[in-house]
């Protein structure tokens, strides 16, 4: 009559099944877009090009950056420290699958007692014919112990487990993919700002030749007073300019031996030369939205932790059932002498069957579960949000990345007219047409226009790197996919 409930029929089916309690994980259906909004612009391209987007760096063309990222890649202290959580999440793996296996464990001990006879117990003793007040005891034993994960408690516990150090393994590619684009970025302003130190020591020679020019008319009454101030006061704010981009470049410098996991001042003398910019790369095989999500490493640490909120409900469930354990003990014990350990007479064995259940604590694990559900559901928002800044990323890179480009070509246009301008200006000069003076003035909007052209270069690369970035490329191969 017993088994006739409903409640006990259910307990037995489970134990007979081996089931384990809570839902089953199923990765969260999204909707996505086909394209990229953007996708147009930089041209179409359905198909993923692995290889561009692994070494995306090496699209620059620049043989030094290329050595910076490997460096940091080698000696980043921020992917080294990702890399140890790695190690420690693993460790957390192991003890999750451990508690799935039977443990065991040898004991042994010998004691050598010698009993009062003052006491009442050695008193008596002490009465008995053949009395000895010294004693020995020998024990050697195997003990074995093991929880029957009949519910799946435990192997929730294990998936929850398995689901973090896989999250935490996709953090450390995270981690790799902002160290080689920050590293690359630091590269590019260093150059911009070396090509604009460049620029603004020229323009502050270009104002000093004018300054010294109007002087010299002024003192011949040619000039008036106030353009000799004017003069002056665009000298002073060329000149305070100057320090300006000297401290942005020392502290950028310093930034990038940060980024390489050495004391700053270590790479400065191999960045003395001036050299151009480097090159903004096309972006091709940019992929669909939703590859994104197998491809970011963001968006897989999300998910997973999405994976792990999930198990750990169903070990929350486990809660309500029995834990049912076996565990027994083979070994020998004597308090006669140490030969006679081993023998028939010494041998001992016990065997338990346990059993665990926690009754009347029914409000506890209901909590326990209801803290379980509202963390997945924070974790499936979490996910969701992810994926939707994932797009907004690709989709905003894209657009600044256009935009900085039709900059830079528009500036580059400027910047030829105003050579030509230079080269006119310069040429009426020569034939009495034009002072000198306007030939400064056309010197000095060159130089301007000129920063303005590295600024939107520089602008142009980094948007380059986001856009890398934001599609989820140089951290993997198909190989290191967690």
């Amino acid at each position: 009559m017993l088994l006739k409930h409903p409640s006990i029929m259910f307990v037995v089916t489970s134990l007979l099944a081996g089931c384990a309690v809570g839902p089953d994980y199923a990765p969260p259906e999204l909707s996505a877009s086909k394209h990229f909004v953007g996708q147009s612009s930089l041209g179409k391209q359905e198909a993923i090009d692995e290889a561009n987007l692994q070494a995306w760096w090496e699209k620059f063309g620049d043989e030094q950056l290329t050595r910076y990222i490997n460096i940091a890649l080698k000696q980043n202290l921020d992917l080294a420290q990702a890399t140890a959580q790695v190690t420690q999440a693993q460790a957390g793996l192991g003890a999750a699958s451990a508690a799935l296996l039977p443990a065991g464990s040898i004991s042994g001990q010998v004691a050598r007692s010698y009993q009062s006879i003052e006491t009442p117990l050695g008193q008596v003793l002490n009465a008995s014919p053949g009395f000895d007040r010294h004693g020995s005891s020998y024990e050697a034993d195997l003990n074995a112990s093991w929880e029957l994960d009949l519910f799946g408690g435990l192997r929730r516990d294990r998936e929850a487990a398995l689901a973090e150090y896989q999250a935490t393994s996709a953090g450390v590619a995270a981690t790799r993919l902002a160290v080689t684009a920050q590293t690359a970025s630091i590269y590019i302003n260093i150059r911009a700002l070396q090509t604009r130190l460049n620029i603004a020591r020229k323009q502050v020679e270009t104002q000093q030749e004018m300054l010294a020019m109007i002087n010299l008319l002024y003192s011949k009454g040619l000039a008036a007073e106030r353009q000799v101030h004017q003069a002056q006061a665009s000298l002073v704010q060329s000149q305070a300019s100057v320090p300006a981009l000297e401290a942005s470049l020392d502290a950028t410098l310093n930034a990038l031996d940060v980024m390489l996991g050495t004391p700053p001042g270590t790479h400065r003398e191999e960045l003395i030369t001036l050299v151009p910019i480097p090159a903004t790369p096309e972006i091709i095989g940019m992929g669909t939205p939703g590859e994104l999500l197998t491809r970011r490493p963001d968006l897989i640490v999300a998910e997973r932790h999405l994976a792990a909120s999930n198990a750990k409900i169903g070990a929350a469930v486990a809660e309500y059932y029995p834990k049912l354990s076996l565990s027994g003990l083979l070994g020998s014990a004597t308090s006669v002498a140490a030969d006679s350990l081993f023998t028939s007479g010494a041998n001992q064995a016990v065997g338990v069957f346990g059993l665990r259940w926690r009754l009347f604590d029914f409000g506890r694990i209901d909590a326990r579960i209801e803290q379980a559900k509202g963390r997945e559901a924070e974790m499936l928002a979490a996910y969701r949000l992810a994926v939707l800044r994932a797009t907004e990323d690709v989709e905003s890179a894209f657009s600044t990345l256009v935009k900085r480009e039709q900059q830079a070509t528009i500036l580059a246009q400027g910047v030829g007219a105003l050579r030509r301008a230079r080269e006119a200006s310069f040429a009426a000069y020569q034939q009495g047409t034009a002072s000198m003076i306007e030939v400064l003035q056309v010197d000095e909007g060159l130089l301007l226009a000129s920063d303005r052209q590295v600024l939107a270069q520089a602008e142009s690369a980094i948007a380059a790197i986001t856009a890398f970035k934001a599609l989820g490329g140089g951290w993997q191969t198909d190989s290191e996919r967690p």
